[in-house]
């Protein structure tokens, strides 16, 4: 089943024989509480809430949510919170990690802690994004918008990976990777240019498989065909593409805030590379973008 809308993704999920057990770290805010809670009694998964128990406790009776289908284990601060969510993964008794109200630096020191993290040697990690746009034909992956400045090319191979394997896990048998870039031309003194060649000509020889991989493009040719077109430049990823690696970490960050803030589009995140899915939101982001990301992450779980 190919999905191309992320609410499919909850079909899916119910159709599994198993539910997946997630630990959210720091999940004292409401969108995150709310956003679990409902994909427990959406019978998505099972829930651990690692937090400040009384707080917990006061944003469910104030949401009026039953806190008792939700496990908490109780902490007293988010460093603490997310050293402890991600004991239990490693404990055996979660499958996938989540994002509460804590800084995102914070969130990856515990993930990244060489001790008691959840990284195996020679590991990259890397944020992706899925998301509905609501004027284009099809679901859009993209990455790296939140933890990658500047990849280097072994680290957008790995990202390129990570977005051809979650499409794959949404049903899209050869996804269409678009390799974005500040022109469509081969230009070796524009690293983005360079390594879109690259990585294009590494998928042709096998060398990255499961995915049609064309670059460099600009990001007018990965979205409009008309555009591609014009510039003569023929491919079958130019105007279909379903999924986008971007060059640097301003790139990727502004297109998912704009999708977000001015289209209004709805996405789902996560953090992949780690021994398990970690969900990976911003703080600011609706209680419909951490269901939808829980939903990704398990998935992928």
């Amino acid at each position: 089943m190919e999905i191309t809308k992320l609410n499919q993704m909850f079909e899916a999920l119910l159709a599994r024989p198993q539910k997946k057990r997630l630990v959210a770290a720091w999940a004292i805010d409401s969108h995150t509480i709310m956003a679990v809670h409902q994909a427990v009694e959406m019978g998505l998964v099972d829930a651990i809430l690692v937090g400040d128990e009384a707080i917990i406790k006061k944003v469910c009776a104030e949401r009026k949510l039953d806190c008792s289908k939700l496990r908490i284990v109780h902490s007293k601060g988010d460093t603490e919170a997310a050293a402890l969510a991600v004991e239990l993964i490693n404990n055996g008794e979660g499958d996938f990690l989540m994002k509460g109200l804590l800084s995102t630096d914070r969130y990856m020191r515990a993930i990244l802690n060489k001790e008691k993290g959840l990284m195996d040697p020679g590991s990259i990690l890397s944020h992706v994004t899925v998301a509905e746009p609501l004027n284009y034909h099809k679901l859009l992956i993209f990455g790296d918008v939140a933890i990658i400045p500047l990849p280097d090319l072994n680290q957008k191979i790995a990202i390129t990976n990570y977005l051809i394997r979650t499409a794959h896990f949404l049903g899209i048998d050869t996804p269409k990777v678009g390799i974005a870039a500040a022109s469509e031309q081969t230009l070796p003194k524009i690293p983005s240019c360079a390594d879109g060649a690259i990585l294009a000509k590494m998928a042709q020889r096998g060398q990255i498989k499961g995915a049609m991989v064309e670059g460099p493009l600009g990001f007018d040719l990965i979205i409009d065909k008309e555009s591609a077109e014009i510039k003569g430049v023929h491919s079958e990823v130019c105007g279909d593409a379903d999924c986008i690696l971007f060059p640097n970490i301003e790139a990727g960050n502004t297109f998912y805030k704009t999708i977000i803030k001015l289209l209004k589009s709805e996405l789902c995140a996560i953090v992949m590379g780690a021994r398990v899915p970690c969900v990976l939101t911003s703080r600011g982001d609706s209680e419909q973008s951490k269901l939808y990301s829980i939903a990704l992450a398990a998935m992928l779980a």
